[in-house]
């Protein structure tokens, strides 16, 4: 019935359309050859065409209706030669200039959709259709399409021979194709962050980073390499025929109602172009600061420092932290109709209401500094610069600071001290530091724990003795751990932040000014009772959030 029944029945199972008895019965089952588990279920009545094709409908983002087609024009029905639509069981309903509406009755064949788009030569936008309704229109508005008695003239064979030598590449690649898209699909379903797709010397490898960590995949031949590598770069705009160099590229695609964005990176390596795919998924920016994982004390504290009228502050961490996510985070919360937002991002991850975003573009002289200048200028409120990079970027920040913005940036630092000595060593003057800076905050990812399965867990010495200042209550105190489940796989399921707060009081302005060491520096701080990564993690812990070895996996370096 679809390209991917398998993924179908998980879909109906998962909304309740279809039990796993059922589906281990019809898996069971005696069918006909070439009869699918999921024919064989709506043959026996278990579900409908018409229940499978509206929840498929409903994943996949595309409406889902029946029609009659009594009012099709005839120069619409003519936008798909007969082959065409009968090979792909579509019919084109309407044409609006821009794009084409046509119905299909297999929305998880994206290679159909594809070709449909490529014929068309335009947009087109479907609609799922029962194939009984598909069926009646292809054999009202293409007759003849395959009536082997119709007569051609030597002109019409020769066209038919070349349009079958066209079609006949086209299905060659239609596996690639149709193989490409249920790679996009299970990243999709997975919630992966991340598509790896790399080159090795007798095999092709395919991993996805979830929730941090990569995790290995089924890996396709090693024969369509070249192949898979071509689609993914035709997809993303990218020189097909230029492998020596790195290129970039994106890809927009709309999935089970998620609006997704791809950032493509290839780098030619020894066996072949590695390829990264980076998933920026919109849905993420409905995210506030609550579900960040800040505890209670820290989120008041940051949500007084985000809600001050001017200065700078700072978000540090490694690639990957989450810091962009964090950013995107305050201003979802301070975006209001009194307040103008301009951001300035190399690239723009995701596009939100009411705030004026800026691409940086080198290419034609466009970087931070030069975007900064010129955007201080529109006379904004709050200004979002995506990384902190050179001296001259950072200066203008903090003369924008001085002068009554608030300004979001980002640090590479290991922790929230360090961004103060980050800042004087690119050639900014402490006094600057001093005045502008209002606070820096380090954070960190740890997975977290499925809730589905979680556990209790009794600490061993070892976690004990790790557990530090709070190892007198381990007695106590519960801990958790995930023991793995179909959900998760791992035990571990989303993510959750780590955070040290490290916030600019008159006394760490004077120690900044007279340019005191960042122990010193950490050491006031830690007065004021800012809590460090790795204290913040053992909190969580106890919290049930998270376990004891993913604090540890990423705050190896942190002072006890």
């Amino acid at each position: 019935m679809t390209t991917n029944d398998e993924y179908a029945l998980q879909v109906l199972q998962e909304t309740g359309k279809l039990t796993a008895d059922k589906i281990s019965e019809a898996l069971a089952a005696k069918r006909r050859e070439g009869q699918t588990p999921l024919d064989w279920l709506v043959e026996q009545g278990a579900v409908s065409e018409e229940e499978v094709l509206g929840t498929l409908a409903e994943q996949f983002g595309m409406p889902f209706a029946t029609i009659d087609g009594d009012d099709i024009p005839e120069e619409v029905a003519k936008l798909l030669d007969g082959e065409t639509a009968h090979r792909y069981c579509a019919v084109p309903l309407q044409d609006d200039g821009d794009s084409v509406m046509v119905a299909i009755c297999d929305p998880a064949n994206y290679d159909a959709q594809d070709a449909i788009r490529y014929k068309l030569g335009k947009n087109a936008e479907f609609v799922v259709v029962p194939s009984v309704d598909v069926k009646r229109l292809l054999g009202k508005l293409y007759p003849t399409a395959f009536d082997p008695n119709a007569t051609d003239t030597r002109d019409d064979l020769v066209s038919q021979r070349k349009e079958m030598e066209v079609d006949s590449s086209e299905e060659g690649d239609a596996p690639v194709i149709r193989l490409v898209s249920l790679i996009l699909m299970d990243a999709c379903k997975m919630k992966a962050s991340d598509i790896h797709l790399e080159p090795m010397e007798k095999h092709f490898r395919v991993r996805f980073r979830i929730d941090g960590a990569l995790r290995e995949m089924d890996e396709p031949p090693k024969r369509l390499q070249g192949a898979i590598i071509s689609r993914v770069k035709l997809m993303a705009n990218m020189d097909l025929s230029e492998r020596r160099i790195p290129q970039d590229g994106r890809i927009q695609i709309k999935m089970s109602e998620r609006e997704l964005d791809l950032r493509v990176s290839t780098v030619p390596t020894n066996f072949g172009e590695s390829i990264v795919m980076r998933i920026l998924d919109k849905q993420n920016l409905s995210l506030g600061l609550p579900q960040l994982g800040f505890l209670s004390d820290d989120q008041a504290k940051f949500e007084r420092l985000i809600g001050l009228p001017d200065g700078v502050i700072l978000v540090t961490g490694p690639t990957g932290s989450g810091k962009t996510t964090t950013l995107y985070a305050c201003l979802g919360q301070i975006n209001r109709p009194d307040k103008k937002l301009i951001t300035v991002e190399d690239p723009v991850e995701y596009q939100m209401s009411g705030i004026n975003q800026v691409q940086v573009n080198r290419a034609v002289g466009l970087d931070f500094s030069a975007a900064l200048r010129s955007i201080l200028r529109q006379a904004p409120n709050i200004v979002m610069i995506g990384e902190i990079r050179d001296h001259e970027t950072a200066e203008i920040a903090m003369e924008a600071a001085l002068t009554g913005h608030l300004v979001f940036s980002t640090l590479h630092t290991n922790d929230a001290p360090s961004a103060v000595t980050r800042l004087t060593d690119i050639g900014i003057k402490p006094f600057l530091v001093a005045s502008a800076l209002r606070a820096a905050m380090a954070q960190r990812l740890v997975r977290a724990i499925c809730e589905k399965c979680r556990v209790e867990h009794i600490p061993t010495d070892r976690e004990r003795k790790m557990l530090g200042t709070m190892s007198k209550n381990a007695d106590s105190m519960k801990m958790f751990k995930g023991a793995g489940c179909p959900v998760c796989k791992t035990g571990y399921k989303g993510r959750k932040g780590l955070f040290e707060i490290f916030t600019v009081d008159d006394t760490v302005q004077r120690l900044i000014f007279d340019k005191a060491p960042v122990t010193t520096l950490r050491a006031r701080v830690r007065e004021m009772g800012m809590r460090t990564l790795r204290e913040d993690g053992m909190l969580k812990v106890a919290a049930g959030m998270t376990t004891l070895e993913e604090v540890l996996r990423v705050t190896m370096g942190d002072e006890d």
